[in-house]
């Protein structure tokens, strides 16, 4: 089969096309004929050598959110042959990243595609969706309580307002004058302009601070002023502060932990069924311009999610 891996960590063009044998399903597995598989931060990471891979071997196949069509099912699996499925995938798991043309998969780590988007539009949902649940997990508010989400106009944090929303929360974010018009579009009742002071600019509205912090631009330091005592910090990144303060708990997500969250994914699912949720595609490359798709994320700026196609 066709995979698009590394060898040797590096820049973007370390990528390569490799002919991989085809996996079979086990008990309770299924194999997906990937058609498309969502670009992240988290692949740039893989392909850098970020993350401990001492568990795998090369080469090392990028890519945590694949969308496609069961081909084939393992013994005991409740899906069948036809199904079109969005999979979460873990590039330091035995199964390995999405950059394939066939991923097997857990029954558990997989849920139907929404019925109204395409495999590309589904392939964005699973590893920045699940993030975003675990986020407003962690930070456990209740409706009427206010939640700051740096880093609004990214994929993460589009996802992060909308379930917030969902959850009848305050949002405030922020975001550069562009892509205003996009973040106010997701609901969020109070968007800033992205810059410095933003903490200061958050206190200004809310004066005795946030009840939550959902870190999602990697601001750290520079927005923890932003909560209120005793207020709730998650960090996307592992990141739990530099020392105790005010009776802040700080969390950090690790999206690797929902692989078997099937019924969280299928949530998603039905947010996007409902109009709650939206799916967005930045732009499709075929799967052998991986390269240029790490470079145009690594270069910034990208609304949505990349896309490659099998």
């Amino acid at each position: 089969m066709k995979a698009i891996g590394v060898t040797e960590f590096g820049g973007p063009e370390v990528l390569t096309v490799q002919d991989l044998p085809e996996p079979r399903p086990g008990q309770k597995e299924v194999r997906i004929r990937v058609r498309a598989a969502a670009v992240s931060p988290t692949d740039t990471n893989v392909r850098t050598g970020a993350y401990d891979m001492s568990q795998s071997e090369p080469p090392y196949m990028p890519g945590m959110d694949a969308a496609g069509v069961i081909d084939e099912v393992g013994e005991g699996s409740t899906w069948s042959v036809g199904d079109e499925v969005m999979a979460i995938a873990l590039p330091l798991g035995s199964y390995g990243g999405a950059y394939v043309e066939y991923l097997v998969a857990p029954d558990d780590s997989i849920a139907r595609i929404p019925t109204n988007t395409t495999l590309e539009e589904a392939a964005t949902l699973p590893m920045n969706g699940l993030t975003a649940v675990q986020i407003l997990e962690l930070a456990a508010l209740q409706p009427g309580q206010v939640i700051a989400v740096t880093g609004g106009a990214g994929t993460l944090g589009n996802y992060t307002i909308q379930l917030a929303k969902q959850q009848g929360l305050v949002v405030i974010t922020d975001a550069a004058p562009k892509d205003r018009p996009l973040v106010e579009g997701l609901g969020a009742d109070h968007v800033l302009e992205r810059g410095a002071d933003l903490a200061d600019r958050i206190r200004e509205i809310f004066p005795d601070g946030v009840d939550a912090v959902a870190d999602t631009a990697l601001l750290h330091d520079d927005v923890v002023p932003a909560l209120r005592d005793q207020g709730v910090f998650v960090s996307v990144r592992g990141w739990k502060g530099d020392r105790p303060t005010r009776g802040i708990r700080f969390e950090a997500v690790w999206v690797f932990d929902e692989y078997l969250s099937a019924a969280k994914l299928d949530g998603l699912r039905q947010a996007v069924e409902d109009g709650i949720l939206t799916p967005r595609v930045a732009d499709t490359l075929p799967a052998e311009d991986a390269p240029e798709a790490h470079r145009r994320l690594e270069a910034g700026g990208v609304r949505g999610r990349l896309v490659l196609t099998f």
